[in-house]
């Protein structure tokens, strides 16, 4: 076992695991596809790392549903602020 977190280290292996599991949660709580969900995962934080730097081992993102509404919810530590957009894109 030694030798695999060695390789791949046993942190990134749990938060994918921690994202895996959270994503099936989400399909199950929403009725959405899991594909849909992890595209607009990478579409927001692609969004969001315009305007800042984020850590992005850390983030969570999910959706609730309470009685007939759904929220997204977002925890997205932050590194730091972009002071100055690049034009090129």
């Amino acid at each position: 076992m030694a030798f695999l977190e060695r390789w791949f280290g046993k942190d990134k292996t749990k938060n994918q695991a921690k994202e895996r599991l959270q994503l099936v949660l989400i399909h199950d709580r929403t009725d959405l596809a899991p594909e849909l969900l992890e595209q607009l995962r990478a579409e927001l934080i692609k969004v969001i790392c315009n305007y800042l730097e984020v850590d992005d081992e850390r983030i969570e993102l999910g959706l609730e549903k309470e009685d007939c509404a759904v929220a997204l919810v977002a925890n997205i530590p932050v590194k730091n602020v972009k002071r100055y957009l690049s034009s090129a894109k």
